[in-house]
C-alpha cells in the first residue's frame, strides 16, 4: 500500500527497487539521501516539499517519460519542485544523492540570502541541466552522507541552496504584485533586533512593536515575507550562533545561555531539531 508521504522521498521509499544507501536529518526537517535504483517505473505525484537531484553514477539508461525523452549523465542536476508531477522510466542502473527542503525552509533561505521576499522565488522544475556550480556541494553532500557526518552535510546544504538561488536558471520570481508581509526595511529592522536580542527571551509583542503592527498582524506579516514564523527564525538563528560559539571553544553550559536557551536540556533538544546531532556530538566534530 503506497504511503501517504508524497515526497520525493515517500515516493522512492514505496518503491520495490529503489535502495537507500545513507541518509541524514539535517534539522528543520531537511535531509538528505543516496539512492540506487534500476528497472523501474517511478511517478512523483504533486510532490511535498522540494527536492535536489544529482546522478552520481550512470543514469544513461533514465528519462522522463512526461517530457520530451532526454537520457540523463553522471553529473546530470534535476529539480523537483513542490507540487511538481512527473514520470521516470529506469530502464538501467543509477545511483543518486537527494536534498530534500520544505518549502518553508527554501522560502527563508531565499529571503535570508537575498534579502527579498520569500513568496517572491519560484523554483524551476529542471530535468537534467549541467552542474555547473553544484558539482563541489554536490560531491561533498555525497561524501558526508557516505560518512554518516551531519555536520559537514549540513555545510555542504547551505553551499548547494546559495549556489541554486544564484543562478537564475533554477528559479523565477513572482510576476504579480506581492500584498501584505513586511516591508524590506521593517525587516531588517526586527532581524537586526533578533540577532542582537538572541541571550534574551524575545517575545512577539516586541517585534510587534518595533513593525508597528498587531501581534496577530506581525506573526502573518513575518511568515509571508520570511518564510518561517518569528518563533522559528529565532530558532534558526540561535543555533547558527551556538554553532559559532562552539566553533570557537566555548563551553556548553555559557553557550546555552548566550544563546537564550533556558537550560542545558532545551539547549540540547533544540540544537538537535535544528541540526539532526548533539551539541555534544557537533563539540567533539569541531574539536
Amino acid at each position: 500500500m503506497r504511503s501517504k508521504d508524497h515526497s520525493v522521498f515517500g515516493f522512492l521509499q514505496d518503491s520495490s527497487t529503489a535502495i537507500r544507501h545513507g541518509s541524514l536529518d539535517l534539522g528543520f526537517g531537511r535531509s538528505c539521501a543516496i539512492w540506487s535504483n534500476r528497472e523501474d517505473h517511478v511517478n512523483y505525484d504533486e510532490l511535498q516539499g522540494h527536492a535536489f537531484s544529482m546522478y552520481v553514477r550512470n543514469g544513461q539508461d533514465v528519462w522522463r517519460v512526461d517530457q520530451k525523452p532526454v537520457r540523463g549523465w553522471p553529473g546530470a542536476v534535476c529539480i523537483f519542485p513542490q507540487g511538481q508531477s512527473s514520470e521516470w522510466e529506469v530502464n538501467g542502473p543509477l545511483t543518486m544523492m537527494h536534498l530534500y527542503l520544505p518549502d518553508q525552509e527554501l522560502r527563508r533561505c531565499y529571503s535570508e540570502m537575498m534579502d527579498r521576499d520569500g513568496r517572491q522565488i519560484e523554483l524551476a522544475d529542471v530535468t537534467y541541466a549541467k552542474p555547473e556550480g553544484l558539482i563541489v556541494p554536490f560531491s561533498r553532500l555525497f561524501g558526508e552522507t557516505c560518512a554518516g557526518n551531519a555536520m559537514g552535510a549540513e555545510e555542504a546544504m547551505v553551499e548547494l541552496i546559495a549556489e541554486v538561488l544564484l543562478q537564475k536558471r533554477f528559479h523565477g520570481e513572482q510576476v504579480k504584485p506581492i500584498r501584505g508581509g513586511l516591508s524590506m526595511p521593517v525587516k531588517r529592522k526586527l532581524t537586526d533586533f533578533i540577532e542582537d536580542h538572541l541571550d534574551k527571551t524575545i517575545r512577539l509583542r516586541d517585534l510587534a512593536v518595533i513593525a508597528e503592527l498587531s501581534e496577530f498582524h506581525l506573526q502573518r506579516s513575518f511568515k509571508q515575507t520570511c518564510g518561517v514564523s518569528p518563533s522559528l527564525f529565532v530558532a534558526h538563528r540561535r543555533v547558527e550562533r551556538a554553532k559559532s560559539l562552539m566553533r570557537a571553544g566555548e563551553p556548553l553550559a555559557q553557550v546555552a545561555d548566550a544563546c537564550g536557551f533556558s537550560s542545558q536540556s532545551h539547549f540540547t533538544r533544540s540544537f538537535k531539531a535544528g541540526t539532526g546531532v548533539t551539541p555534544a556530538s557537533f563539540r567533539k566534530a569541531v574539536a
